[in-house]
């Protein structure tokens, strides 16, 4: 499939600032009829949410799934645990990194591969106060040096 008909549907902003990604994993989602139409809606915060491997599963954990309102009484609990779609190998190196010291598993982004729902997840480590400090300071940097361009090239129109 081409990479252009991916529609992003959620992003999991706090997890770039709050942890340092050290590897990225896409995964499917297992979902109910309901919960697939909500994603397409868009109603879906990762911010809360995490991942956990258990008995050799994966499982999507406090990822907030919006209730689809045409479904009536029929439709899904938002919070409920989301098993995940791995190759065994994969679950594999997840488990045993999880293991180390200090690592684990955020969801960073969910969206729509063609008809699948798909989650990006990342192996990560926590960052120190002084490392978000860092992070603060580059993206204001940043945001300066943009604004100053912006205006220079004003300037010279």
């Amino acid at each position: 499939m081409k990479s252009d008909d991916l529609k992003v549907v959620a992003t999991n902003r706090k997890a770039r600032f709050e942890y340092t990604i050290e590897d990225r994993l896409e995964a499917g989602i297992a979902l109910t009829g309901t919960e697939i139409k909500s994603v397409r809606a868009g109603a879906v915060s990762l911010g809360e949410g995490f991942v956990l491997v258990r008995d050799g599963e994966v499982w999507l954990v406090d990822a907030h799934i919006a209730a689809y309102e045409q479904a009536g009484r029929r439709t899904h609990e938002p919070r409920r645990l989301r098993k995940l779609l791995l190759h065994r190998r994969e679950i594999l190196r997840l488990a045993a990194d999880v293991q180390q010291k200090g690592y684990t598993i955020v969801p960073l982004r969910m969206y729509l591969r063609g008809p699948y729902a798909k989650l990006e997840i990342g192996l990560a480590k926590g960052k120190h106060q002084y490392d978000k400090r860092a992070s603060i300071a580059e993206r204001d940097s940043e945001r300066r040096v943009r604004r100053e361009l912006k205006e220079y090239a004003r300037d010279l129109d």
